[in-house]
């Protein structure tokens, strides 16, 4: 039997913008909003031009260049906005214009100062006239959930007769319970005359917590199209979760026989995009894409994973486009666990040598509340009691406003003495091309930190890196009161266990 569709309406370059601290430019909008296309949305709500030029123009980049979905303009029910609103879409293949007015008394009242009956001969005027533009517009109830429930079927059977192919029933300021929010949405499907006219669209805010379920139990009643946002960004507790919504249907298809058009394999890319551009990070025990959703660190949950990841996931991260499931190693992980951990990663210890890295496991993570997996391979250098290949006897660094930074670094190789001398973009990249020049390794920096150990003028500083090569993450630590020189040892304690690694990789082939 054939599923029903059910329309997903993408909001984030519209409502989900509206997060503070989330303003996005043309170029980053367009980008998203081709990300978005790639998701295959059904439609990209793209901004709301009257708000400013810059919101007009990329809207209107966006019109010209995506293909695929709808693309819809938001505008107030006066005709200075639905004149903008349409200049700046005109130019899609697939253009919509998106209305919207007051329907609660408290909305009506205390914002707009009109009475009911003024407010429902505005939003049909406006409709009739966005209709003569074009033929796909949408009509919404601003605060539906707060309005009157006479009031939103006389609105609804009027935008309707208008010529509004799509009513949305907005609970704007999430105040909606699901009972209550599913049974409006069947009273509309089935008290509004005309309703086979139109789709009953619904845009649910997270104030509550409750966005995504109000936004499925609306489908359970009627409603044929979600509105939604990328991480479930928007203003004040955000909207509803386009990933969570698409992923529960997907998942729980037994419960909500129904389908959509997204593409499962792209959620994870347009997550970390939308992240990215808009600055928001996703809250790591974020549903379905925050990085703790697929990760373990219960040793009965390892255990059971390791067994059968069905005991303890019911969405497979392959499902989203993301990265396979991982664990995180703790006090709490057992034997099983961390030997599958040093297995998956190509290392078969005897007992004895898995004894005594438990052992030092153990200590560690007592210490440090994750291990991760550069933690086990020092652990594993450590414990073969290998000795540093290279070691620091020289440092001398010069920069300045106006010199060329450049570093002498002398290291000891046993009994051999290395000298290099480089210069660089500032005085530890040349100490570190000086450092690559005597090892000739190829090594590539990924990261880089550097915090204060102590207080006061005098203090510690710690430098913790991250080095790769050949795919392997080798993280190296230096500690002096001269940050160059701690700089340049954690260089030296990154290289020297990257040595031992191939070393032991060999010996235990």
């Amino acid at each position: 039997m054939k599923k029903e569709r059910i329309m997903i309406f993408d909001s984030t370059l519209r409502d989900g913008e509206q997060t503070p601290g989330a303003k996005l430019n043309a170029s980053e909008k367009l980008k998203i909003a081709l990300q978005l296309a790639r998701l295959n949305v059904d439609v990209i709500e793209a901004g709301f031009p009257i708000s400013s030029p810059g919101d007009f123009r990329a809207v209107q980049q966006i019109s010209r260049k995506v293909k695929g979905p709808v693309i819809a303009a938001l505008a107030r029910a006066v005709k200075e906005d639905i004149d903008c609103a349409w200049d700046s879409i005109k130019d899609s293949e697939k253009p919509r214009l998106h209305v919207f007015l007051a329907a609660s008394d408290i909305h009506m009242q205390k914002k707009l100062r009109k009475d009911p009956d003024t407010c429902l001969q505005e939003a049909v005027q406006a409709v009739r006239y966005a209709k003569s533009l074009t033929q796909d517009v949408e009509y919404s109830l601003e605060d539906a959930t707060r309005a009157r429930e006479d009031y939103i079927l006389r609105v609804v059977e009027a935008v309707i007769d208008a010529g509004a192919t799509v009513v949305n029933i907005p609970d704007t300021v999430g105040y909606a319970v699901p009972q209550e929010f599913g049974r409006l949405i069947h009273l509309i499907n089935t008290r509004v005359p005309n309703i086979n006219k139109a789709t009953i669209s619904v845009h649910c805010h997270n104030d509550l917590g409750l966005a995504v379920i109000n936004s499925l139990t609306a489908v359970e009643n009627g409603a044929r199209q979600i509105e939604c946002n990328i991480n479930g960004i928007g203003e004040r507790a955000g909207n509803a979760s386009l990933e969570e919504i698409v992923v529960a249907m997907k998942i729980r298809e037994d419960h909500y026989p129904f389908e959509t058009g997204i593409n499962l394999q792209e959620i994870y890319r347009t997550s970390r995009t939308v992240s990215k551009l808009s600055g928001i990070p996703i809250p790591i025990n974020k549903a379905v894409i925050g990085t703790n959703a697929f990760t373990h660190s219960s040793g009965i949950h390892q255990d059971g994973i390791i067994k059968d990841k069905r005991t303890y996931e019911i969405i497979n991260a392959e499902l989203i486009g993301g990265q396979a499931a991982q664990m995180v190693l703790t006090a709490r992980s057992g034997r099983h666990a961390v030997r599958h951990q040093l297995e998956s990663m190509g290392y078969n210890l005897n007992d004895e040598e898995f004894k005594r890295l438990y052992e030092r496991f153990i200590e560690l993570s007592d210490k440090k509340k994750e291990v991760y997996k550069e933690d086990l391979e020092a652990l594993l250098i450590d414990v073969s009691f290998a000795e540093p290949t290279y070691e620091l006897d020289y440092l001398q660094t010069i920069s300045g406003t106006k010199t060329v930074p450049a570093a002498v670094v002398r290291l000891r190789k046993g009994e051999e003495k290395l000298e290099e001398i480089s210069s660089g973009a500032g005085p530890i990249d040349a100490a570190y091309k000086a450092i690559d020049k005597i090892t000739q390794i190829n090594i590539r920096l990924e990261n880089y930190n550097l915090r204060a150990v102590t207080r006061g003028v005098d203090a510690l500083g710690e430098v913790s890196i991250k080095i790769n090569h050949e795919d392997k993450n080798i993280i190296g630590r230096g500690v002096s009161t001269d940050i160059i020189e701690a700089s340049v040892k954690a260089y030296l304690d990154a290289i020297n266990k990257l040595i031992n690694m191939v070393a032991y990789n060999n010996n235990n082939k």
